[in-house]
């Protein structure tokens, strides 16, 4: 073939591609989001105010693309139907209605759904209408009918676009079991995702003859690149995309998720992968560019890929907002429903580095509901506010983000240790001058820095990890490596979550179906108080 058939012009940000010959190459487009979360809207729902997220928004980017190639796939990497006060409404109050995002993602023709391990938050029974109600697969190929070979959901799917043959795969994280209750997961299991990646693409490869192979997995990069180090906190194979791209061969594309980092290209062994950031704040398109060869088979010749970012002049689509308004507008009257009231103003901005009243109200809770010795409980978001006067369910709601229920352990006092030692490791190694803000660990969320209540104790930043946690008493006293103490934390720890695993063989004392924001809204309603002041039970200590 003459060399100059062989230059594709690329012309304009999102724009297509021009060639001659058009019967001897062809071009595969895919739009990828991931860890939507239930964001339909382009709000956030805590502060009632507009943000740049949601499908509504990530629509007119997906349309626009479509006009350049009506054919293009479109595909979802996972952690779809939780996340927001709207999907959490419609799962836990109301049911009854088609899933929201499942609604949305029809009209809009999504081809596939890799499996998150969120949608397993809310049971078997919730994660099976929403899978019925899609118009389009849910794909994992790694999760399995327990004890058999036969896979639980479709591994993979198939579709002709332009003439090629494309098989998409989906792999979820098989850390499931580390995070969700049992019983939201019985009888599956979650197996290697680098094994199963093997296996099904050297199937498309050879059996289902595809031209390209994608694969959509909630999972994403594992190391820092420059160091290869593994990024700490994490579970064994939570995320496994640098292990597939490097050892299985054959992929073309991959769209990862469950980190929610934007990643708009990375080569490696000859795959490329991608990432859409999060709760559709961005999409990300690849392009793969392939050419019929001398035995005229379909050969990938070329491929990019980028992110495209919502932006304030993207206009939310019509039309999927007109598909979500309802369960919108259910989820905002029970946001705006007031529950107490609080005398002062509070924030969560310092949580992390001192005792914090509103973090305190999470202990108390806990505390009061589980009968317990000791609360343990982490900031998830640095935004929470408590105004001063009447409190809503929409401030408790951004108080406690997760759908997390209370889990009470009977621990020891070194594993109470432990789990302290275990959360100190948010700051890095001490360097003199350095605010604790300086020595945040970035690698580590916030979410994962527990604090505790009903023992006081110092965290020594000065001191070496592993041994950080000074002072550390129980009723005054110092406590008793071996004293037996109920401890109140949340099932997404007592399972091993966050590298917590001090937990996993404790007695459970007591276990509660009820989301710990539930919880918390009950217990305001009721009369509780909600904190002014913190305790003052903890500290850092720095110089």
């Amino acid at each position: 073939m003459n060399s100059s058939l062989r230059f594709f012009l690329l012309i304009g940000a999102g724009a297509g591609v021009l060639w001659s010959a058009p019967g001897d190459r062809t071009r595969v487009t895919i739009i990828s989001t991931t860890d939507l979360h239930g964001n339909i809207f382009p709000i956030d729902y805590f502060t009632n105010r507009p943000s740049n997220v949601g499908l509504a928004k990530a629509a007119t980017l997906i349309r626009q693309a479509r006009k350049d190639d009506p054919n293009l796939i479109l595909i979802d990497s996972g952690d779809t139907i939780q996340g927001t006060p709207l999907a959490y409404f419609h799962n836990r109050k109301n049911n009854l209605p088609p899933d929201p995002m499942m609604l949305t993602m029809s009209a809009l023709k999504f081809d596939a759904l890799a499996i998150g391990n969120h949608e397993y938050n809310f049971g078997l029974a919730v994660f099976e209408k929403a899978r019925r109600e899609a118009s389009f697969p849910w794909l994992s190929a790694n999760t399995y009918k327990v004890g058999t070979q036969e896979t639980a959901f479709a591994p993979y799917l198939i579709k002709e676009v332009n003439g090629a043959r494309v098989g998409i795969i989906g792999l979820t994280t098989p850390s499931v079991p580390s995070w969700e209750n049992p019983n939201n997961f019985a009888g599956l299991e979650f197996r290697d995702p680098v094994a199963s990646a093997r296996k099904w693409v050297a199937h498309l490869r050879a059996t289902e003859r595809v031209d390209v192979v994608v694969v959509a997995m909630h999972m994403g990069i594992e190391a820092d690149l420059r160091t290869g180090q593994v990024n700490p906190g994490q579970m064994p194979m939570e995320n496994a995309a640098l292990a597939i791209a490097t050892r299985v061969p054959g992929i073309d594309v991959i769209a990862m998720g469950h980190t929610h980092r934007e990643i708009s290209s990375l080569y490696l062994n000859g795959a490329l992968l991608a990432q859409a950031g999060r709760w559709g704040d961005c999409i990300m398109r690849a392009d793969v560019f392939l050419e019929k060869n001398a035995q005229d088979r379909w050969q990938v010749v070329s491929k990019g890929s980028r992110t495209i970012p919502v932006t304030d002049a993207t206009v939310a689509d019509p039309a999927t907002l007109a598909l979500g308004e309802p369960y919108h507008a259910a989820a905002q009257a029970w946001l705006n429903k007031i529950v107490g009231q609080s005398a002062v103003e509070l924030t969560a901005r310092d949580a992390t580095f001192k005792d914090n009243a509103l973090l305190d109200l999470i202990h108390r809770v806990q505390l009061d509901v589980g009968k317990a010795d000791v609360s343990l409980a982490a900031s998830f978001n640095a935004r929470a506010r408590v105004a001063a006067g009447p409190v809503s369910v929409r401030e408790i709601a951004g108080l406690y983000i997760y759908e997390n229920t209370l889990v009470v352990v009977e621990a020891t006092g070194a594993q109470i240790k432990a789990a302290l030692e275990h959360a100190a490791r948010y700051f890095r190694e001490h360097e003199a001058g350095k605010t604790p803000a300086e020595l945040v660990d970035p690698r580590i969320p916030g979410y994962n820095f527990d604090v505790a209540e009903g023992v006081s104790y110092a965290l020594d930043l000065r001191r070496p990890l592993g041994d950080r946690i000074v002072d550390l008493k129980w009723q005054g006293q110092p406590l008793d490596p071996a004293k037996k103490l109920r401890v109140a934390t949340n099932n997404y720890r007592v399972n091993g979550g966050g590298g917590y695993t001090m937990f996993k063989d404790c007695l459970v004392v007591m276990r509660s179906s009820t989301e710990i924001r539930d919880l918390i809204i009950d217990w305001v309603e009721q009369g509780g108080k909600i904190p002014t002041e913190p305790t003052g039970n903890w500290r850092l200590v720095t110089e």
